[in-house]
Order: C-alpha cells, then structure tokens, then sequence
C-alpha cells in the first residue's frame, strides 16, 4: 500500500498543500483551486493509498516552493511523479522547458510536444497539471497574450507571471 504525506504550508499566496510519495512530489494544491483537488487527485492516481499528515516529506519542497514564491529560485531541484496519462506527461515536461519569466500560447505548447492540431488537448493537459508553480502551466497565455484558466485563479496567475518578469533572470538562487 502506497503511503501519500501530505502538509499544509503558508505561503506568500495562501495555503497551499503539499503530497509527497516514496517516488517524489506528486500533487501541489493552490489555495482557491478550482478542480476537483486532493481528493480528485488521490481517488485517480492513488486509490487505496494511506494519507498521512507529516511535514518531513515535504520539507524539500515546501523550502523551494516558498524561496521561488518569495522571488529567490528560479528552478527546483525536486523529484517529481507527475501522474497522468503520456500526452499529458510529455506536455508537462514541455512546461518545465519554459524559461522563468517568458510565456508562450497553447498553440505553441502544442507544437512542442510534436501535435499541433491538439491546442484544446494542451490546454487540457495543462489545466490538470498537478505539480502547479513547480511545473509551471502559469506560463501558458492564450494567443496574443491574454490569459486563459489557472486552477488558482486569474489573479494568481498574474501575479506569478508580474512576479517572475520583475525579477532579473540571473543564476537559480539569489
């Protein structure tokens, strides 16, 4: 039986909360999700799993996610189980290619993972990414440049994307 460590973390933007298996991080929940959550997650990805609260887990990544929320990382140096099918898997590795502080549309994701015909797909893929801020789908804008759907929300997304373009782009840690 799978055992899942799951803790609750203040950040600069709310509660977020942090699941972490044998096999790394496997779920980041923002405060005001919008999606079907933990719950979601852990009822798809890893039913029958035992839940538990504990902190020393997740320690690693609570620490990197709250120095790049707080502007002073730029990557992660984290294990990551992104669970999904392989379409989704191969558009989530194709947003950890986005540069810190750049966007890029979903037409242009969807070219990157070799099918440019399968925007809506991307931006499904994106949409159910569980690994939000470390694998970062806030980078994604509609074509143009506007903003399209963010599990935290529109304003998150902004913010992060004001965050990340205020910030100088030199070296991971400051």
């Amino acid at each position: 039986m799978e055992t899942v460590h799951i803790a609750r973390v203040d950040s600069p933007i709310g509660t977020l909360r942090l699941a972490t298996a044998a096999t790394g991080l496997v779920f980041i929940e923002l405060p005001h999700a919008n999606g079907s959550g933990f719950a979601g997650w852990l009822r798809r990805h890893a039913p029958g799993a035992r839940v538990v609260e504990g902190f020393a887990p997740n320690r690693k990544a609570a620490k990197q996610i709250l120095e790049f929320l707080e502007g002073k990382r730029r990557t992660f140096e984290l294990e990551l189980d992104p669970r999904g099918t392989d379409f989704q898997r191969r558009v989530w590795k194709a947003l950890c290619d986005i540069p810190y502080g750049e966007t890029i549309s979903y037409a242009e994701l969807a070219q990157r993972v070799g099918n440019p015909s399968a925007v809506r797909a991307v931006g499904a893929a994106n949409g159910a990414n569980p690994l939000s801020l470390v694998v970062p789908c806030h980078r994604v804008v509609n074509t143009g440049g506007k903003l399209g759907g963010y599990g935290g929300g529109l304003e998150l997304k902004a913010k992060l994307l004001a965050m990340e373009r205020a910030k100088p782009r030199q070296g991971d840690l400051l």
